[in-house]
């Protein structure tokens, strides 16, 4: 038994990875904006359609392709939010999370549909040469690509704290972040730091969507799970920390895995919600996350 739970863990960490990749792109926009984007998971979807279409219609290998599903999502980020959530910017934080969310579930009803006319309802994956190769280390098998999935993610999660902490325009937005109406008097302009959080928002979904294209499968309706995880991810890892949250999606991970070996895979969706609702009751700023007050 302990050669498979072995298994499982590792299987768990390696999607957990990319659970923690798509949780710190919602919260990045949710931490600035205040905009609760339910349709962050249809964003990620788009993603691995467009890494998925770049393979198949063009062979650009997925990795390779990773820029390209980033620079999609990156405009079609830009379109909304000049579109649609511009408008909402002068409101309330509350109104905001009501509204957004309100808007952002017809527009993924939207992307879903589009996606089901451009692709159909089937599963869809990235098989390339390498999809198989594996690495094989104490009894415990590593998928090539999912490996080469998880150390992107980790990059990625590591260059954003860099640009955060260390570039002009990552202080604004942690200022931003902060106390906007400080911010503003220092001059820096939210609306700009708005659209920039937002689009690498979008930008960070189409880069977790190529790697899920590679590693696992694709399908139009995939958005809402997946808008769920970032959201449990999110509120378990806590606001402002976004390692904090990528850790979340590697529990996260590990506790689905985990339980899909025990107990089946019926249960595995239903341990996420426990563990967010545990958190809620028992640490409602989130492991990772400063209480306030």
């Amino acid at each position: 038994m302990l050669a498979p739970t072995i298994q499982s863990l590792v299987f768990g960490i390696l999607i957990g990875g990319l659970f923690g990749l798509a949780a710190v792109g919602l919260s990045l926009v949710f931490g600035v904006t205040k905009f609760l984007n339910v349709s962050h998971g249809e964003l990620l979807m788009l993603g691995g359609y467009t890494s998925f279409w770049l393979f198949t219609l063009y062979r650009v290998d997925p990795f390779v392709g990773l820029p390209l599903a980033i620079l999609a999502l990156v405009v079609l980020g830009v379109v909304l939010y000049k579109l649609i959530f511009t408008r909402m910017v002068k409101l309330s934080d509350e109104t905001k999370i009501k509204n957004t969310m309100l808007v952002g579930f017809g527009l993924g009803l939207v992307l879903q549909n589009v996606a089901l006319r451009l692709w159909t309802a089937d599963d869809r994956g990235i098989t390339t040469s390498y999809s198989s190769h594996v690495i094989q280390a104490f009894g415990v098998r590593f998928p090539v690509v999912r490996l080469i999935s998880f150390a992107i993610a980790v990059v990625v999660l590591l260059a954003l704290q860099l640009f955060l902490k260390r570039t002009y325009t990552g202080k604004a937005i942690r200022a931003t972040v902060q106390d906007w109406e400080a911010a503003t008097l220092l001059g820096i302009d939210i609306h700009k730091v708005y659209l920039l959080s937002f689009v690498m928002g979008a930008g960070l979904a189409g880069l977790a969507g190529g790697l899920v294209a590679v590693g696992y499968s694709i399908k139009p309706d995939m958005g809402l799970e997946w808008t769920l995880i970032s959201l449990i991810v999110m509120v378990l890892g806590g606001l402002g920390s976004f390692v904090g949250t990528f850790v979340a999606g590697l529990v996260v991970g590990i506790a689905q895995s985990l339980t899909s070996l025990w107990l089946g895979g019926a249960y595995r969706e239903m341990v996420a919600l426990l563990l967010f609702l545990l958190v809620l009751v028992l640490r409602p700023q989130g492991l990772f996350g400063v209480k306030e007050g």
